[in-house]
């Protein structure tokens, strides 16, 4: 069934798929003190090929702790702050007037976590990089598994490069 609500407030809705991508631990863990659980190289890469070309929602401390644009993305941010200025990057006061300028098929949502939770009662689909550990967090992503269905999921052993355990998962909402 389509949610009409949904086309009232975002016109593209029915247009575009709006994606979360988000490496959590086992416990939905996200980060602490504004920065990534951990290093891990194989996720930096998926990031960057998933959401390569694709429009990336973003809140301003999330944008500070990246601490750059990232390129071949429509970099959107949104902050309370009226004042603010990232030269490449766009500019929002709220996640619905982000979600609104974007015209493309498939938008990211990557954080943090009040855009997360803001966003996933419209979010579509979540990519999600499982790391199969338990880190000490302050931040974290708002349940979901009750809402969506595991599509696809890979995992991988810990390497030299990347020392834990991890799982690229999708994840789709449930139709009903």
């Amino acid at each position: 069934m389509i949610n009409l609500n949904r086309f009232a407030r975002y016109p593209n809705a029915h247009l575009m798929t709006l994606a979360a991508i988000v490496v959590t631990d086992q416990n939905l863990a996200i980060g602490k003190n504004n920065q990534l659980l951990c290093h891990l190289p194989a996720d930096l890469k998926f990031f960057k090929t998933t959401t390569m070309g694709c429009p990336i929602i973003m809140g301003r401390k999330t944008y500070e702790s990246i601490g750059r644009i990232l390129p071949g993305r429509r970099n959107l941010v949104i902050t309370r702050k009226n004042d603010y200025k990232i030269e490449g990057a766009e500019i929002y006061h709220s996640v619905d007037a982000a979600i609104n300028s974007c015209t493309e098929e498939k938008v990211f949502v990557i954080g943090g976590a009040e855009i997360f939770k803001q966003t996933l009662p419209r979010t579509d689909e979540i990519y999600r990089t499982l790391i199969k550990h338990e880190f000490e967090a302050d931040t974290f992503f708002p349940e979901f598994e009750k809402e969506f269905e595991l599509s696809e999921g890979v995992c991988h052993p810990a390497d030299e490069k990347n020392p834990y355990v991890y799982c690229f998962e999708k994840w789709i909402r449930n139709k009903n």
